[in-house]
């Protein structure tokens, strides 16, 4: 069964870090192209990181540049989300996506076209 299921999320003040997880079973996560895109309440979604397996291109939102990183244990089919310098508007469920069946270049939207995403996981920065 192909599957993403990401953790990590939480409550935390502004200022400081979380890092989200999604791990993968069924495919394997270093062959196909990874996007984390977000939804706050009430607003529309936003793609946050798009890393391609198809050329290696990296895309990062403008929001997000120099406060998020990605990384990824291949040993266990995880990557990840390290989020610093969170803000409020960094409030949102965040998901993970990606799809065996699709390498392509990284984009702000990438993750529509990827049709396996994780449960979401709520992140909350408040004080």
């Amino acid at each position: 069964q192909v599957q993403l299921v990401e953790s990590g999320g939480g409550l935390v003040q502004p200022g400081g870090s979380l890092r989200l997880s999604c791990a993968a079973s069924g495919f394997t996560l270093d062959y196909y192209t990874i996007g984390w895109f977000r939804q706050a309440p009430g607003k529309e979604r936003e793609g946050v990181l798009c890393i391609s397996s198809l050329d290696g291109s990296i895309y990062y939102a403008d929001s997000v540049k120099g406060r998020f990183t990605f990384s990824r244990d291949n040993a266990k089919n995880t990557v990840y989300l390290q989020m610093n310098n969170l803000k409020p508007e960094d409030t949102a469920v965040y998901y993970c996506a990606s799809d065996p069946g699709v390498r392509i270049a990284a984009s702000s939207d990438c993750y529509r076209y990827l049709e396996v995403w994780g449960q979401g996981t709520l992140v909350t920065v408040s004080p």
